[in-house]
């Protein structure tokens, strides 16, 4: 643990072994180089005059859809694309 002259947990401290802390021209300078240490699993905290402003983490994988998982568990009515009664769409019109 890193603690300044006054005995507080600066932003050392706070980093874990794996986030990187760089100010904002160094994260300008070298995107491509930081987007693969975020590839790689860590994580980048980017700072302007030591204050976090921003973190680069990697991108939450999501789920690939499966198509058909519903099939046939709702069937499209026959009247659908039917017109609509005057009285509902005088309700559109007020």
């Amino acid at each position: 643990m890193v603690l300044n002259p006054r005995g507080v947990c600066n932003e050392v401290c706070r980093l874990s072994h794996m986030t990187k802390s760089v100010g904002v021209h160094e994260a300008k300078t070298h995107l491509s180089r930081l987007l693969e240490d975020v590839m790689a699993g860590e994580e980048v905290v980017i700072t302007r005059r030591g204050e976090e402003i921003a973190s680069l983490v990697p991108a939450r994988r999501t789920a690939v859809r499966r198509l058909g998982v519903d099939r046939s568990r709702f069937v499209v009515p026959e009247d659908f694309d039917a017109p609509l009664p005057e009285s509902v769409l005088a309700e559109f019109e007020q």
